[in-house]
């Protein structure tokens, strides 16, 4: 299928940004896995910095790109490729198993978890590793 189009999880893939083709392979279908895996049917919008930066001070009042941002109605997962692609570069690992991370996290989020408080972190954490686990993703939260 291409991005752009509904996939079995439920959502749509939009890749707004074609600069993701070049760091995800088959960007679509990896949506797809990480959402299922995490119980998730939401909208994934793969963008720009500028784009979640501006959304970002729309509504969170933050004038700065984030890695992730998701909404609840409808529900909807935004990644900004810049963020996503340095976070990446500077832990150590590649695009896609950043951006399966931020789905998975973005999900969670979508589920109702939340990471403001140390006891709500731990748990958000530990599901997270739990989810990366079955998609044969390495912990990020191991080497902490």
């Amino acid at each position: 299928m291409e991005p752009g189009s509904r996939y079995p999880f439920g959502g749509e893939v939009v890749v707004a940004d074609r600069r993701w083709n070049f760091y995800v392979r088959d960007v679509g279908r990896v949506v797809a896995r990480a959402l299922r895996a995490a119980g998730c049917e939401a909208d994934v919008v793969l963008t720009d910095d500028r784009t979640v930066r501006r959304l970002n001070y729309r509504d969170r009042g933050k004038n700065k790109p984030t890695n992730v941002l998701t909404y609840e109605r409808p529900p909807e997962i935004l990644l900004a490729l810049g963020v996503v692609r340095r976070e990446a570069e500077r832990e150590g690992k590649t695009v896609m198993a950043h951006l399966v991370h931020l789905l998975v996290h973005g999900a969670l989020h979508l589920q109702g978890y939340d990471h403001h408080h140390v006891g709500e972190a731990r748990e958000m954490e530990s599901e997270e590793a739990k989810i990366l686990a079955r998609l044969k993703v390495a912990n990020p939260w191991k080497n902490r």
